[in-house]
């Protein structure tokens, strides 16, 4: 602890916390439950920035991709009740994203607890199972202690989010108190035992893969990783959604997991003799909703790495399961002696040109080929760009056609919640000013937290939004054809004209109808100085990158026939 400080109002000692623990940003949207915290930040400004969002979705979504691509917590600010809960989605990416992100809520005054006071709710109850911690400062003496507590565990073990509820008259109260020192990372390490069993298993397989996911991961562990991966010779895929740790145009890279898997892909990872899972939970989207391994006991052999020793063995038995951080289990894994990986030589090689047919882009139904727009966009975008995306059928041509280049140049929820890529690339673009930064959204999910190109627009973030619209909720449509062929119901929009939106806040707008168009589209809307948007027009019958909506439903009505 540091020596004592002059009295101050909880407000105050609060966003000395903040500055303290590195905090040069925050995201929210202003409520009068926290006033005082607001004035605190205005003597502040200088140090910390207050990004003003127009919902508290976008803002929650903003905290928690500034948290997923800069390394440490996001921070959100919201008022209590709806602000809350408006919030709640970008904290459930948050957790099954393993995102370090703190929510820091308004609250009712502590007199008026436990009487539904206006837009009064129990935080710890309601966020109890989308957070690694909530709890309510009752004591401004104690602000110190526990915000460090938040932060430490946002950050240690699996990384996730956190709640801090603050009720209202506790912000105003003046008290002595000392600050906090700045938090520590502590992570574990695998041992000199779990290596050489490791290098044991490796040394005896025949067909091995390794999958790269997960949180908690650095650049320096990447490299370190890739190291490990070229001196075994070894496969490497991506669990869903995270196919930005390692360089996709690598030899060694053979793919991600996740919906719409390339099937040769799936098929090596069903047919291989070792798993080596490094960082990803092994949850639905990356396991073709755990069928690729068998539950609880996989017939391939699996070894887990992975933060946090609950989440091993949580729903695969493995033969090997290591609780180790990434960059300690990463330096350990290159500084391990290399295993003869000639054997599998021949399968790598054939594995990455399945990759490679797999990404060359097919042509699609209608005038504006997505599959074809996306292979021009991973010629034309330099390797530093980020990418962010939302949830919806669009994003799979995106996955399947464009090669993220390295660290932290993927921004997606796997989750799987919608409405994240916008508000994402802004938090990006205000995070990484130097780096491009294009988000793709589909019709529907662009309209989730479409307002936030309004915060775009106003704190400088020149971002390029490209809108896919092909009238529909895409995936739910997907599935309605494929369980419920000819019966449509509930599943078509009817949209605005999105580029007309752009320009209405202030932005610039493009229209693209046709492949050809859109290379001189978005060269103007990269080149406008200020966030733009190109409304992408494509067709419905392009369904996913696979298949057309037609053959879709043909094969469903005739799996309905028998």
């Amino acid at each position: 602890m540091t020596a004592s400080t002059p009295r101050r109002s909880g407000a105050q000692v609060l966003i000395d916390q903040l500055r303290i623990h590195g905090v040069d940003t925050i995201f929210g949207v202003p409520g009068e439950s926290y006033l005082a915290a607001l004035d605190a930040l205005y003597a502040q400004r200088n140090s910390i920035r207050y990004v003003i969002c127009r919902q508290e979705g976008g803002a929650a979504n903003m905290a928690e991709a500034y948290g997923k691509l800069m390394g440490k917590p996001g921070i959100c600010f919201v008022t209590r009740g709806p602000g809350a809960t408006n919030a709640s989605i970008g904290l459930h990416t948050g957790f099954q994203d393993s995102t370090p992100m703190i929510l820091l809520v308004g609250q009712v005054g502590r007199e008026q607890a436990e009487r539904e006071a206006f837009q009064e709710i129990d935080y710890r109850r309601m966020f109890g199972q989308m957070a690694k911690w909530v709890a309510q400062i009752e004591d401004a003496r104690r602000i110190p202690e526990l915000v460090s507590q938040a932060f430490h565990r946002a950050m240690n073990g699996r990384p996730g989010p956190v709640v801090l509820s603050l009720p209202e008259d506790m912000l105003a109260d003046e008290v002595d108190v000392a600050d906090a020192g700045p938090f520590r990372v502590a992570r574990g390490a695998p041992s000199t035992d779990d290596m050489a069993r490791l290098r044991a298993l490796l040394d005896q397989a025949e067909r091995p893969m390794v999958v790269l996911g997960g949180g908690g991961w650095t650049a320096e562990a990447c490299a370190d990783i890739r190291a490990f991966i070229e001196a075994n010779g070894l496969p490497a895929t991506a669990a869903f959604r995270n196919q930005d740790l390692l360089d996709n145009r690598h030899p060694n890279y053979v793919g991600d997991l996740g919906i719409g898997v390339n099937p040769p892909l799936g098929k090596r990872i069903r047919e291989s003799d070792l798993v080596i899972a490094i960082g990803p939970r092994l949850g639905e989207a990356t396991t073709g909703a755990y069928t690729m391994f068998e539950v609880p006991v996989p017939k391939q052999p699996l070894v887990h790495v992975h933060a946090s020793a609950e989440e091993l063995g949580r729903v695969y038995q493995t033969i090997l399961p290591i609780n180790s951080g990434m960059a300690n289990f990463a330096a350990a894994a290159r500084a391990m002696k290399p295993v003869d990986g000639t054997r599998w030589k021949a399968q790598v090689a054939e594995a990455r040109a399945q990759y490679l047919a797999n990404i060359e882009p097919a042509p699609q139904p209608g005038a504006a080929d997505l599959a074809a727009i996306v292979g021009w966009l991973n010629k034309r975008l330099p390797d530093d760009a980020i990418v962010t995306n939302g949830a919806g059928n669009y994003a799979a041509f995106l996955h399947r056609f464009f090669q993220y280049r390295g660290f932290k140049t993927q921004l997606a929820p796997t989750s799987g919640a919608m409405g994240y890529g916008v508000p994402a690339a802004v938090a990006a673009k205000i995070a990484e000013p130097s780096r491009p930064v294009v988000s793709f959204a589909g019709d529907g999910c662009f309209l989730m937290n479409g307002q936030e190109f309004a915060t775009a627009v106003q704190h400088g973030a020149n971002i390029v939004v490209v809108v896919v619209d092909n009238g529909m909720y895409g995936t739910i449509r997907m599935h309605q054809e494929r369980d419920y062929p000819t019966r449509v119901h509930g599943t078509n929009l009817t949209n605005p004209d999105f580029a007309a939106y752009a320009r209405a806040f202030g932005g610039h707008g493009e229209t693209v109808e046709r492949t050809a168009d859109f290379a001189p589209a978005f060269e103007r809307a990269f080149a406008a100085g200020k966030p733009a948007i190109i409304h992408l027009k494509t067709d419905p019958e392009a369904i996913t990158s696979r298949i057309t909506l037609t053959k879709l439903r043909e094969q469903s009505l005739a799996a309905q026939r028998g």
